[in-house]
């Protein structure tokens, strides 16, 4: 069974900073790529950031500049570090990881549970 568990979010105020994190464990063989994705209330779950095992990394245009997704590919972790938050990047924040559980050229899309992340203004 793969697993991941994230960490981090909460509150903070507009221009302020957090990080989150999340680490997959399990019958893991290859992760191909991990992100985030947020989902506000009333709306459809978006992508945030993503970043494969080579990594080059693509952002979403709302969060690029203030956002930096990093990846530990030994630990099978990655991390979100969100700068200059504002109130329209609160969310439930999932991370995600498209990875093979054996040798076969099959990808599965895991999730996390979520972390809410709340901007005050």
């Amino acid at each position: 069974q793969v697993r991941l568990m994230e960490s981090g979010g909460g509150l903070v105020q507009a221009g302020g900073s957090l990080r989150v994190s999340c680490a997959a464990s399990g019958s893991i063989f290859s992760i191909k790529a991990m992100g985030w994705y947020r989902q506000a209330p009333g709306k459809q779950r978006e992508l945030v950031a993503v970043i494969t095992s080579s990594a080059p990394t693509n952002y979403a245009d709302s969060v690029k500049g203030r956002f930096t997704i990093s990846r530990d590919n030994a630990k099978n972790t990655v991390d979100l570090q969100m700068n200059s938050l504002k109130p329209e990047d609160t969310a439930v924040y999932y991370c995600h990881a498209d990875l093979q559980k054996d040798s076969n050229p099959i990808w599965y899309r895991y999730w996390g549970q979520g972390t809410q992340v709340t901007v005050s203004s």
